[in-house]
């Protein structure tokens, strides 16, 4: 029993942390700054009388000389002023996050584009600076929805809009954008959907990797019965809240806290503290309202006497701060917790303060938690609108309110007030019900992010427009007009394909462009062979959750195969399919449509014994074989981050994931002059089971393997997985991605053809026999360094 811990704060949310902080065994002694008359009770805790102003000189000079082992800041404005740095500097951990991640509550312009980035559901919104009146009125006249006006800064929670008609939303544009009643809070504007359904708060531990959720709570805003009158910081909350299912809550985790938590480290900010989320549940499923970066009130009070008694609050705050959350268990007790709050007469509006109060004789199982208390003497007196939070906590509802309400009638102060209706929604289930029925989106299909998917993209698809299609996608089928590109006999080549298991390692690394470069490479370079030209790609793109963000990333790198390819993307299909995959997955096929003159189809019928085999080098592995490469990279011990040891540039995973060569413009010149009689893309199977596909009946090839240098990915692949020198020719392309079949008198004029197209490189390979099958010369070769 040696921590020592600092809270800072001076309401019911620091009184209730420092109550169930005292229970802990490793704490010897808790200060509280400024605290309160309810703080100080505590034979543990002791109040300090510093300024809560940054940089906070005061409280940190006390903090290093008296050796305190932990921050605990409880109010927002600290956080988002930076005061998890000031304590950092000194050596002291904080229970916490950074001012960089505090952004996610201090402004809300912020949090929204990061919610909209990783694609958190949220309502649809738009952010307007304060000089940008003109253009916000415009929106709320034209958006086609209620609105929702928020100041984007702090405003003490109380800088939200909800007005209930266009006239109202402008006069309250107004009244932010120029009237400044908001102060700077409102220096931007946040104009979101106004959404529809029961509204809970979700309060998170997390160390920046790891996230536990707490019971979902309900708070009560208004200070009027039935939710009526003007909005308040809170006049009751309990937990858990029946409309929070278990199904509710494994998609608030699946779909928004794991997505922020992730997101938020990834992006450079990762949050360590209590993330406090609130949430609508819709018809279409929980959206986030709202982010804060500390704990609620009065949620807190309700949820501290929640938490089961082997709970060491103390245990949970270090293990955020020093990142191993995942050693430590959070239970909370059967039944429910009830707060009830206490105000002065006249708020949220003005009030008086200094009203003497009288507390009597409680039940054990209830906690008065002091709010806005201060001491005049030896008097206890208001200091401020929300005076105290009655807590308690029952195995049934029914009994934690019944006992809480016992307690409030044994407190008195002039003007107290309160709300007898805390819990209400809970008592009549049907009010909260979000629909009649189910609906698509609670079955885990999103519209919407299907929909912001198709916006995602378009730019991207727009870039591989050519003659023939218009390249806007959105409708029902891709359209193409044969006609538009000049073929005077025409024959349709349709290819498909997927990209293997390199798939996985995509999805392991988190870079997914390249492979979508690969999706395209497959099909196209398989029509290229029998001379087509690409014309247009479709693609299909399945999984159980989709990530925006990552299906546009492999949307972005399909369209940069089609550039390539010199063909549209002219369409696709994203299948949204709940428990089909893994969290994460996804699978990919690609279909692509070419044309070739009648007369121009390869392979031609006059191969012939003696006729030349040109190599077209490879640009890495390509996509076939990967499961091999997996297996192989498993047995070195290595991780995809771990530096390439054939590239010491690139990471392992970039390196692999090189894409799939793309031979159309380099070698479709040389297929319209006549000069090739086949051609064979070397992909799964390497060269002996694709080769002999475009060979007339009785021949086969006969390939010298030193008229080229084998690359140092195959070499490595060749050495560490112990691969025989001809199973890495019937696995591999070993360097050579697309194999030409040329007459000898047409060998020249050929290979300057290709090399002036294009900076692959072609080697003189082999040639065609009159003996079945692929005979690889040399492969000893391939066995010395």
């Amino acid at each position: 029993m040696s921590t020592q811990i600092l809270i800072l704060g001076s309401g019911g949310r620091e009184h209730a942390l420092a109550w169930k902080l005292a229970q802990s065994s490793l704490v010897k002694h808790i200060f509280v700054c400024p605290g309160n008359p309810g703080s100080a009770k505590n034979q543990k805790t002791s109040n300090l009388d510093f300024p809560l102003i940054h940089p906070y000189k005061d409280i940190v000079d006390f903090a290093v000389n008296k050796k305190i082992d932990l921050i605990v800041p409880g109010p927002e404005d600290p956080l988002v002023l930076g005061v998890e740095k000031c304590f950092r500097d000194v050596g002291i951990p904080v229970f916490g996050p950074t001012k960089l991640a505090a952004r996610m509550e201090g402004s809300k312009a912020f949090s929204k584009e990061f919610m909209h980035r990783h694609a958190i559901p949220t309502a649809k919104f738009r952010t307007f600076s304060s000089s940008q009146l003109q253009d916000a009125t415009d929106y709320v006249q034209t958006c086609g929805h209620p609105v929702v006006l928020k100041a984007s800064g702090l405003a003490g929670g109380k800088g939200v809009l909800i007005p209930s008609s266009t006239d109202e939303a402008l006069q309250g544009l107004r009244s932010i954008m120029v009237d400044n009643t908001f102060g700077s809070a409102g220096d931007e504007v946040v104009i979101e959907e106004l959404l529809e359904g029961p509204e809970i708060s979700v309060l998170a531990f997390s160390d920046g990797y790891t996230i536990v959720p707490l019971p979902a709570a309900q708070d009560h805003k208004r200070i009027g019965e039935g939710d009526t009158g003007l909005n308040t910081g809170g006049m009751g909350a309990y937990a858990p809240a029946p409309v929070a299912t278990p199904a509710i809550m494994d998609r608030i985790m699946s779909e928004s806290l794991r997505p922020t938590i992730d997101g938020m480290r990834k992006e450079g900010f990762p949050f360590v503290g209590l993330l406090f989320t609130g949430f609508m549940l819709t018809a279409d499923g929980p959206k986030v309202l709202e982010y804060n970066v500390r704990f609620g009130d009065p949620e807190t009070e309700a949820l501290m006497m929640l938490l089961s008694d082997d709970v060491d609050l103390a245990e949970v705050f270090i293990a955020c701060a020093e990142r191993h959350l995942d050693s430590v268990q959070i239970n909370t007790r059967p039944g429910f917790s009830v707060s009830v709050i206490l105000v002065s007469g006249g708020y949220p509006e003005s009030y008086s303060k200094g009203k003497p109060i009288q507390v009597g004789e409680v039940s054990s199982d209830v906690v008065v938690f002091h709010c806005g208390t201060s001491m005049s003497g030896n008097d206890l007196v208001t200091s401020g609108g929300r005076v105290m939070a009655v807590t308690c906590s029952a195995p049934t509802l029914e009994q934690a309110l019944a006992q809480v309400y016992v307690a409030v009638d044994k407190i008195s102060f002039e003007g107290k007030f309160y709300r007898r209706d805390i819990a209400y929604r809970a008592l009549t289930p049907s009010s909260q019900t979000p629909s009649n029925g189910l609906t698509y989106a609670q079955a885990g299909v999103s519209v919407d992010a299907g929909n912001a998917l198709v916006e995602a993209i378009k730019p991207h698809v727009r870039a591989t427009k050519r003659s023939g299609a218009d390249v806007e996608i959105g409708g029902f089928g891709g359209i193409f007009d044969l006609k538009a590109t000049g073929y005077k006999d025409p024959v349709l080549v349709s290819g498909t394909d997927g990209v293997g298991t390199k798939l996985r390692i995509a999805v392991d690394a988190g870079i997914h462009h390249l492979v979508g470069i690969d999706l395209v490479a497959m099909s196209v370079n398989d029509l290229l062979v029998q001379g087509a030209e690409p014309l247009y790609f479709l693609d299909y793109y399945g999984c159980s959750k989709l990530d925006v963000a990552t299906a546009a990333d492999v949307v972005k790198g399909i369209a940069q195969g089609c550039q390539q390819a010199g063909c549209a993307l002219i369409g696709g299909e994203t299948a949204e399919m709940p428990g089909m995959y893994k969290d994460g997955d996804y699978d990919l096929a690609g279909f692509a449509v070419g044309a070739v003159e009648r007369s121009s189809i390869l392979p031609r019928a006059d191969i012939t014994p003696g006729d030349v085999l040109l190599g077209i080098a490879s640009s890495g592995i390509h996509s076939n074989g990967f499961s091999l490469v997996r297996k192989v990279i498993e047995m070195t011990g290595l991780s995809y981050s771990s530096a390439c040891p054939w590239d010491n540039q690139k990471t392992l995973a970039f390196s692999l994931l090189e894409p799939t060569r793309i031979y159309v413009k380099q070698v479709l010149p040389a297929v319209h002059q006549g000069l090739l009689k086949g051609m064979s893309h070397i992909t799964g199977g390497g060269f002996i089971e694709n080769i002999p596909r475009v060979l007339p009946r009785g021949m086969g090839v006969s390939i010298d393997v030193s008229t080229w240098q084998l690359p140092p990915v195959f070499r490595f692949l060749m050495e560490r997985g112990g691969i025989a020198p001809l199973e890495m020719a019937r696995t591999f392309n070993n360097g050579i991605g697309l194999v030409l079949i040329v007459g000898r008198d047409d060998v020249d004029r050929a290979v300057q053809v290709l090399r002036g197209t294009a900076d692959a490189t072609v080697y003189r390979i082999g040639e065609v026999t009159d003996k079945s099958g692929v005979e690889m010369r040399n492969l000893e070769c391939w066995s010395v360094q």
